[in-house]
C-alpha cells in the first residue's frame, strides 16, 4: 500500500496551506477594501470634497440669476425654459463631472509620488478589480456631489429641479463620471507630478466642460461653434442630463446615451491595458 498521498489529496493541502492564497473568480474582499479605502479617504475631508464643491457649483447658480440678472428665458428644442431652470441641472453634474475626475487623479499619483504605489500594486487584485474599485469610489464621491448640490437648488428660491426622467438622470449622471473617472486614472498613470494632474484639470477638463452647453444652448451659437460643441462629449451628457430635468433637450438623447457608454467602454479598455502593461506604474 503506496504512504504517497493521492493528487486530490495533494491539491487540497495545497489549497489550505497557510500563506497560499485561493481566489478562483472575483477577489470581492480586496475588491470592497479597496472601494471602502477610496470612500473613506475622501469622507474624512468632506467638507473639502463634498461640501465645498456643492457651495462653489451653488454660487454659479447665484451669480448668473442675481448678480448678473439673468431673467431671460432660453429657447431649447423650440421651447422657452426659464434661465435658472436651464442652468441648473448643467450645473450639478458638472460639479459630478469635476470631482470624479479629481478624485480618481489623486490616488495613484500620490501612491506615486510618495511611493506607496506598492499598497495598490501588491495586494490580490486583478486590474480589472482594481480599476473597478479606483472607478467606484470616483463615481460614489460624484453623486455625493450631486445630491448635495440637487438638495440646494431644490430649497433654492426660483429654481426647479424637479426630475422628468430619473432614468436620463441615472444614465447620464453615471456614464458621465465614468468617463472623467477613467480620464482622470489615466491622468494618474501619465502624471510625475500634482502640475501634470492640474494641468489637464485647468487645460482640459474646465474649458471642455464650460463649453459644452452649461451655460447656454448650443441652438443659438454659430455654425462652426455648434458643430465644435457636437464633437465635445461633454456636450452629450450635460444634455442628456437636462433632458431627465426638462423633458427636452438640444441634443438627441438617444445618440448621445450611446456615444457616451462607448466611450466609456473603449476609454476603460485603454485604462486597463495601461494598468495591466504597469505602464510608468512598474517601471
Amino acid at each position: 500500500m503506496s504512504s504517497q498521498p493521492q493528487i486530490g489529496e495533494l491539491q487540497s493541502a495545497v489549497r489550505s496551506a497557510p500563506g497560499v492564497p485561493v481566489i478562483r473568480n472575483v477577489n470581492w474582499g480586496g475588491l470592497r477594501t479597496l472601494y471602502i479605502k477610496e470612500v473613506r479617504r475622501f469622507f474624512k475631508v468632506h467638507l473639502q470634497t463634498v461640501w465645498a464643491p456643492a457651495i462653489t457649483t451653488l454660487l454659479y447658480l447665484v451669480i448668473f440669476t442675481v448678480a448678473t440678472g439673468g431673467k431671460r428665458p432660453v429657447f431649447v428644442g423650440g421651447y422657452q425654459v426659464p434661465f435658472a431652470d436651464f442652468i441648473a441641472p448643467g450645473l450639478i453634474v458638472m460639479g459630478m463631472l469635476q470631482n470624479s475626475f479629481a478624485n480618481s487623479s489623486f490616488s495613484l499619483l500620490v501612491g506615486k509620488i510618495q511611493g506607496t504605489i506598492v499598497d495598490y500594486l501588491m495586494p490580490p487584485l486583478s486590474s480589472a478589480e482594481l480599476l473597478f474599485a479606483l472607478v467606484a469610489g470616483a463615481v460614489t464621491r460624484a453623486f455625493c456631489v450631486g445630491a448635495a448640490v440637487w438638495l440646494a437648488m431644490a430649497i433654492w428660491p426660483g429654481v426647479h429641479v424637479t426630475p422628468h426622467a430619473p432614468f436620463a438622470i441615472l444614465w447620464f449622471g453615471l456614464l458621465g463620471s465614468v468617463f472623467l473617472a477613467l480620464v482622470g486614472i489615466l491622468t494618474s498613470i501619465w502624471a510625475d507630478k500634482f502640475d501634470h494632474a492640474a494641468a489637464v484639470q485647468n487645460f482640459v477638463i474646465a474649458p471642455l466642460t464650460l463649453l459644452s452647453g452649461t451655460f447656454y444652448s448650443v441652438d443659438r451659437l454659430a455654425p462652426a461653434f455648434r458643430v465644435a460643441s457636437h464633437l465635445n462629449p461633454f456636450f452629450y451628457i450635460i444634455s442628456g442630463f437636462r433632458y431627465g430635468f426638462l423633458g427636452i433637450a438640444d441634443s438627441p438623447v438617444m445618440l448621445g446615451g450611446v456615444a457616451i457608454l462607448v466611450a466609456d467602454l473603449v476609454l476603460g479598455g485603454v485604462v486597463y491595458a495601461a494598468l495591466r502593461g504597469g505602464w510608468k506604474l512598474k517601471n
